[in-house]
């Protein structure tokens, strides 16, 4: 109210004008653009969790198929043993010459057959073990991204608590919270 060139402030305008002068510079604008580059970058982060978790998974699927065929070709060979030994008992139990040759060619055959199933056997394994430590590194990457898009959401919330208590040093904990998501985003990156 204004008489005669005097002006008088209301209670309300003088919180207005307060809060005008003393109110970080757009408090509020500010907090909404780090809360969206926040969601935007935990986003990215949460899909690379869920990729990585689903590589995890095919991976120790293709483990698990190669372990199974391994385990195909230990049987088969273990057969290819059996079959051996009784041709060598057979062998050692005959007496005719033209029969002793014919035994002593499949007990040769039985051990080159064995020598072959041996080396797929053993290269299905190492196939099936490589498997097992890309899954493993999969997880371990997935739990980087987690824990990044953990960080992320918690420094959301850190910002609503920001806004709604005006708080500054509540935008600082919100950047912080943010900082350490994003450097476990790049652990996570780094594959570290």
């Amino acid at each position: 109210m204004s008489s005669g060139g005097f002006h008088v402030h209301g209670p309300h305008d003088h919180e207005l004008e307060h809060a005008a002068q003393h109110e970080p510079k757009g408090f509020a604008g500010q907090l909404a653009v780090i809360t969206a580059i926040l969601a935007t970058v935990g986003a990215f982060f949460s899909y690379m969790g869920g990729a990585t978790q689903a590589n995890a998974a095919l991976y120790k699927n293709d483990a698990a198929i190669k372990k199974t065929e391994a385990s195909n070709q230990w049987n088969y060979y273990q057969a290819k043993s059996s079959k051996q030994n009784l041709a060598e008992l057979a062998f050692d139990l005959s007496t005719n010459e033209e029969q002793k040759a014919k035994y002593k060619d499949k007990i040769a055959r039985y051990d080159k057959e064995k020598a072959e199933i041996k080396l797929a056997a053993e290269k299905l394994e190492a196939e099936s073990k490589h498997f097992d430590e890309e899954s493993g590194e999969q997880m371990h990457q997935h739990h980087r991204w987690a824990q990044a898009t953990t960080a992320l959401q918690v420094s959301i919330a850190l910002a609503a608590i920001a806004l709604l208590t005006k708080r500054r040093w509540m935008e600082w904990a919100t950047l912080g919270t943010g900082a350490v998501g994003v450097a476990l985003g790049a652990l996570a990156w780094l594959h570290l």
